[in-house]
């Protein structure tokens, strides 16, 4: 666990920041806006969790926050430092497990007849966000993935999680017994 005594540390004064292996690159790199958009997503998680969600949903996203720290972990350490730096990675039980939850929260949802729109409670139209940025920062992490490897479950967690998201939004108008808004294609 690491200990962080101090929060400022003057070195990315310059526009550069450290890599969790060592090593520096500009604040602006492909790698950065990568694991920078995942921190952006699960602080969207935390406004909905703060927002109220029913017990599940939380539960559910407290699990997908910490797998979001796995996410950057696995992402700010170069694949060829992670054997020499072990630290916690997304692995396939991780993208399991998405599919699990979701699979079990849409047993009890009506079956989608129409594309919803973003909305409903307050807490499920923050899920709608954080499905918003989840897709950004997959499209960021696949855009990385031309120009450098990186783990080899990072795409699939963030295509299931956003996925998920939604499932989640859902889960949480019905168990408020507000209903999804549904897309109107005469509007």
């Amino acid at each position: 666990m690491p200990r962080i005594t101090r929060v400022y540390t003057r070195t990315g004064d310059d526009g550069t920041t450290g890599l969790g292996a060592g090593g520096r690159v500009p604040k602006d790199s492909p790698r950065i806006e990568a694991y920078g958009t995942v921190d952006e997503l699960n602080s969207l998680i935390g406004v909905a969790l703060a927002a109220g969600l029913t017990e599940e949903v939380s539960a559910a996203l407290q699990t997908i926050q910490n797998e979001l720290f796995h996410l950057g972990s696995d992402l700010c350490i170069l694949e060829e430092e992670k054997e020499r730096v072990p630290a916690p990675r997304i692995e396939e039980r991780h993208v399991v497990a998405l599919e699990n939850l979701m699979d079990r929260l849409s047993e009890s949802l009506p079956p989608l007849e129409n594309f919803v729109l973003p909305g409903g409670c307050l807490g499920a139209a923050h899920l709608h966000v954080a499905r918003t940025v989840c897709r950004r920062a997959e499209r960021l992490v696949i855009a990385l993935s031309r120009r450098e490897k990186i783990g080899p479950f990072t795409i699939r967690y963030l295509n299931r999680l956003s996925d998920a998201l939604f499932v989640l939004a859902r889960s949480e108008n019905d168990r408020r017994g507000v209903a999804d808004v549904l897309w109107n294609s005469r509007a």
